[in-house]
């Protein structure tokens, strides 16, 4: 393993210029391993494996960032746990693998950043797995597993949010989660999420946004797997999530100029699968996409650039399979290319939007439900979508 790590901070006046520089080359490996029989409290595990990591933020002042991370090593973050016997608490666990993050924060100063992010050919994995053949989770259980490629996270407050943020990935980027249980007689919770590239802003009181992202995916596949499975489990839910290159922005108290340009040639595949002999609730939901952009402007104006370019596959299915119970709830959706804008109609609203969506790669999605004795109800749905785009004004809160 060798790291290069060069970062430079000072204070100019009333501005903070921070310039990093970062290099993994080799592999970054985090793993647990927990036997547990007839725990009477919680059981708990938090297990992440990072290639190269900033954070940091400024109050009353502004920031200049500019920053320069690479991973060419493989992430990997695995979790195993067996648990026999009677769990009393709950069990709560989250796993995660990122190849690059980022995070900064100007909270009554504005924030301008210049960034680029690359993960080259490599893997970028997180997996948990949870069994014992008499596992009875009498508190319930609440497990996630977290695969990204490239993170940047901006948060602001009082402060204008401007700048260029680039992420490439030609990593194979994947997730998975399963659990074997006997008995479940609360809320249990089972969620995998796996994204090539993610850009998440979040400005607000008086803030406003002058942004360019650029996102390229070009591993083999972004995948995420969910497998939850219990003999009898009262609220059972499986959820998996795939994305190929994702930007969620949020801007409160003035105007939000956005252009989003992303690309995805890696193959989308996602699948969630849910079982239990008996159950009162159940919920199976599946979701993938090549490329998603939503951009919310709670203020008079926003403007979109948006250009997506989708030539990879989506294949998208839930599954749930039981034979006595009460309500199970399975969704499947895929989307080629997704964006959605919205402003605020009580601010006198408008928006300004330029489109260009092109989807080449196939798109399916698939529902199925086997209930084999009785049950009370089921709703179900399907949905394959090439290109989505979705525009509004409307009232806060709605």
């Amino acid at each position: 393993m060798c790291v290069a790590v060069v970062t430079e901070a000072y204070a100019h006046q009333d501005r903070s210029i921070v310039l990093n520089q970062q290099l993994q080359l080799g592999d970054v490996i985090a793993g647990q391993t927990l036997n547990v029989e007839g725990a009477e409290g919680e059981v708990a595990v938090n297990n992440a494996a990072q290639g190269n990591s900033l954070s940091g933020s400024v109050e009353n002042e502004s920031l200049a960032l500019t920053s320069t991370q690479t991973m060419r090593g493989n992430t990997r973050a695995t979790t195993t746990l067996t648990l026999t016997g009677d769990t009393e608490g709950p069990v709560n666990a989250t796993t995660q693998a990122r190849g690059n993050y980022q995070a900064a924060g100007a909270y009554g100063g504005d924030l301008t950043i210049e960034s680029s992010q690359s993960v080259e050919p490599s893997e970028v994995t997180a997996s948990s797995t949870l069994t014992g053949s008499n596992a009875r989770l009498i508190g319930g259980a609440s497990i996630g597993v977290t695969a990204i490629a490239n993170t940047t996270a901006i948060g602001a407050s009082g402060a204008r949010v401007q700048g260029t943020v680039i992420q490439n990935s030609s990593a194979g980027v994947r997730a998975d989660n399963f659990a074997g249980t006997q008995y479940i007689p609360e809320t249990g919770e089972f969620i995998s999420q796996s994204i090539g590239n993610s850009v998440l802003v979040n400005s607000g009181l008086a803030s406003s946004q002058d942004l360019t992202l650029r996102q390229r995916q070009a591993g083999d596949q972004v995948t995420a797997s969910t497998s939850a499975n219990s003999g009898n489990a009262w609220d059972l839910a499986g959820r998996a999530r795939a994305t190929g290159n994702q930007a969620v922005l949020y801007n409160q108290g003035g105007s939000a100029v956005v252009t989003t340009d992303q690309s995805n040639l890696s193959r989308i595949q996602t699948a969630s699968r849910v079982t239990s002999y008996d159950f009162g609730a159940a919920t199976s939901n599946a979701y993938g996409t090549g490329n998603e952009v939503s951009i919310g402007n709670n203020d008079r104006y926003l403007e979109i650039d948006n250009s997506q370019v989708n030539s990879g596959g989506v294949e998208v299915s839930s599954t749930f399979e039981g034979t006595n119970g009460y309500d199970a709830r399975v969704a499947a959706e895929a989307v080629g290319n997704s964006v959605t804008g919205y402003a605020c109609s009580a601010c006198d609203g408008t928006m300004d939007v330029t489109n260009a969506q092109t989807n080449s790669g196939n798109v399916s999605a698939t529902a199925t439900t086997t209930i084999r004795g009785s049950g009370r109800s089921v709703t179900t749905g399907a949905n394959a979508i090439g290109n989505s785009a979705t525009f509004y004004v409307s009232r806060p809160g709605t």
